[in-house]
């Protein structure tokens, strides 16, 4: 098996036991202009990312070797590569698990190549995001947002955020005191073909105040419209 199909595009890997999807991906990827990277098993594709350092993985979840939810997990402790995930099942709580578990979008088979390359250019997108230039740090009290750096620090200390809470974060800070609606934040960090899946901020809402310790009863940074949207609340010092 060639795992590998070279072009100056990013390198994306697909973890797939199916000969008939890789072989759908890399005819799809390579002429998209994407350097394409495979591997049939888990334990080809972890080796295939320590390696190669793609900048997107595609991951099946159905392995011969391991659960893709454990291969997920085991990514997390030491990548932050935004991961597509195939599934067979579309179910809800399907879906919280996978954003859960570290994934950063899903589909769900069978799919077509226009959606599976409008899910990819979101996640690639998301390595590169323009920030305002008017202001390269924000300070709201303890809360300091470093934007040529993409970090956020709480009382002095780091918070680590993955691209898409930091996205996320950052796109209310930009429109401050004022309501962001579900679907702009959606169709802003997920693409278009998200805009119902109000789900997905719920997770990652929950996800930010946690790690920037904001009470939703009593929020200082995110307050929720329900049904709405959401609103950056917190003052510049």
């Amino acid at each position: 098996m060639n795992a590998q199909a070279r072009t100056d595009g990013p390198r994306i890997l697909v973890i797939d036991d199916e000969p008939q999807i890789r072989r759908f991906m890399r005819a799809s990827l390579t002429a998209e202009g994407y350097t394409y990277l495979e591997a049939a098993t888990a334990g080809q594709g972890i080796k295939q990312i320590t390696s190669q350092n793609p900048h997107l993985v595609i991951l099946d979840l159905g392995l011969p070797d391991a659960d893709g939810y454990q291969v997920m997990r085991q990514l997390r402790e030491w990548s932050q590569v935004p991961v597509l995930v195939l599934t067979a099942r579309d179910d809800e709580l399907q879906k919280v698990k996978l954003l859960e578990g570290g994934a950063n979008d899903y589909l769900t088979k069978p799919f077509g190549i226009r959606e599976l390359m409008a899910r990819i250019h979101v996640l690639l997108r998301d390595l590169s995001i323009e920030q305002p230039t008017a202001e390269a740090q924000l300070r709201f009290g303890e809360l300091l947002i470093d934007r040529e750096q993409h970090k956020v620090f709480l009382q002095n200390e780091i918070v680590n955020l993955s691209r898409k809470e930091y996205a996320l974060l950052d796109f209310l800070v930009s429109h401050p005191q004022k309501l962001v609606t579900q679907q702009q934040l959606l169709e802003k960090i997920w693409g278009r073909t998200h805009q119902e899946d109000t789900h997905y901020l719920r997770i990652f809402v929950s996800q930010v105040r946690k790690k920037l310790k904001d009470d939703p009863a009593q929020p200082k940074y995110i307050e929720t419209e329900p049904g709405v949207g959401y609103r950056f609340i917190a003052e510049k010092s």
